[in-house]
């Protein structure tokens, strides 16, 4: 299953498919605040990701996204690439999975309803996390019964990430299935695979 996006050019840059010096600043500022924040999640002292680390890392991810071939697509914040980075997924529903959903802890329980293209999903924003370190954060997901499609976006601003929750649901209703058809404006057809 392979998605793709519609997201708005003028708010996100696509990191997924940026070659080259195409998104290069974007890519490495991205991956810059991820490491930081993975930093600070283990332990560390909150602070930016290695200079040299998130260049290494900027360019060798377009050619692992490329590889992931529609499985995952991710985006930065065009105004500021080092505010929020958002990557949608779509892993197959194995029993695993299914088994590792349900034990997550208690504060993942409190998601809402969130409806798009894709179907009715679920939609947790966590301004402020229980867990010391953990950057603020939004997970959509959706279950097509074979497949789970996650939308997660990190932020790295506590005090600005109440103001990208619009945006953050944009972005979310652009995600379609490649192989969908839309027949109008809610209806879609899913065709199986040839």
């Amino acid at each position: 299953m392979r998605l793709v996006s519609s997201a708005d050019p003028d708010l996100w840059i696509p990191v997924t498919g940026s070659l080259g010096w195409k998104g290069r600043r974007h890519r490495k500022a991205a991956i810059r605040m991820l490491l930081g924040q993975a930093g600070s999640a283990m332990g560390g002292e909150a602070r930016k990701g290695s200079a040299f680390g998130s260049w290494l890392a900027s360019q060798a991810a377009p050619f692992a996204m490329r590889k992931a071939d529609g499985r995952v697509l991710a985006w930065t914040w065009k105004a500021d690439p080092d505010l929020v980075v958002a990557i949608a997924t779509t892993q197959e529903l194995t029993p695993q999975l299914r088994t590792a959903r349900a034990m997550m802890p208690m504060e993942y329980d409190d998601t809402e309803s969130f409806a798009t293209p894709l179907g009715v999903g679920e939609k947790l924003m966590m301004a402020l996390p229980s867990t010391p370190g953990t950057p603020p954060f939004a997970t959509y997901t959706w279950d097509t019964g074979t497949h789970l499609i996650t939308l997660n976006a990190v932020c790295g601003d506590r005090e600005r990430f109440g103001t990208l929750e619009g945006a953050l649901d944009d972005l979310a209703r652009s995600l379609r299935i490649a192989d969908d058809v839309t027949g109008g404006e809610s209806q879609v057809l899913r065709l199986p695979p040839a």
